[in-house]
């Protein structure tokens, strides 16, 4: 089962402090991004960047989620090609990141052989989040982004909810827009098992009743 949303973009972002301005995160009270409201998240997300030495965020489409399927790729293995182009880009020496692996180890070795440098440290834990207030920075403004990115496509689809299947709101407007346009909506992930097992549903399952008149 694939993780993470149904509907929308996937959103990662990296953070660098400089070891001097490290200790404002704890400060600051800087946590796990999904404990945060939105609205705490923005707050956060512009003194994160006004205090930060440098950060970059990656929008991963729908469309970039579902290809990985051609391109025979995990979605583990494209979230990690997907943190290596951000750790290249931002070069930090010492390297806190969440582990998108069951083995912490194996992941840490993992982006260390897509970098295109050599760093002081590579920290790979699972539910980094929880343990460390830079990966948490990170999450952050990820997070944040994402909710604007959300906003936006409430502006042109109506609301859909959060996006993730564990919302009635998200799974219902993914429902009734299967059964009225006989296709997916573009912000839909359609390698998930809820979008294909709605397709299923609403397009190629046929009622008994259909079959007699």
């Amino acid at each position: 089962m694939l993780k993470g949303s149904v509907l929308g973009p996937m959103v990662i972002c990296g953070v660098c402090f400089k070891k001097s301005k490290i200790n404002l995160l704890s400060e600051i009270g800087v946590k796990d991004s999904k404990k945060l409201s939105p609205k705490s998240r923005s707050e956060l997300t512009k003194f994160l960047q006004n205090k930060c030495h440098s950060h970059k965020i990656v929008v991963i489409s729908p469309q970039e989620i579902d290809a990985r399927e051609n391109k025979r790729l995990t979605l583990n293995r494209l979230e990690e090609l997907k943190m290596a182009e951000i750790i290249n880009d931002l070069k930090p020496d010492i390297i806190y990141i969440d582990a998108a692996d069951v083995n912490e180890q194996r992941f840490g070795k993992s982006i260390k052989q897509l970098l295109n440098y050599t760093p002081k440290k590579i920290i790979s834990k699972h539910k980094a989040d929880d343990l460390y207030p830079i990966v948490s920075a990170g999450s952050i403004i990820a997070k944040n982004k994402r909710d604007t990115l959300i906003k936006e496509l409430h502006m042109k689809y109506g609301n859909f909810g959060s996006g993730y299947p564990s919302d009635v709101i998200t799974t219902q407007f993914l429902r009734n827009y299967v059964k009225k346009n006989k296709k997916i909506p573009k912000i839909a992930r359609k390698s998930w098992d809820t979008t294909k097992r709605i397709v299923n549903e609403e397009i190629y399952s046929k009622k008994i009743t259909e079959f007699f008149d």
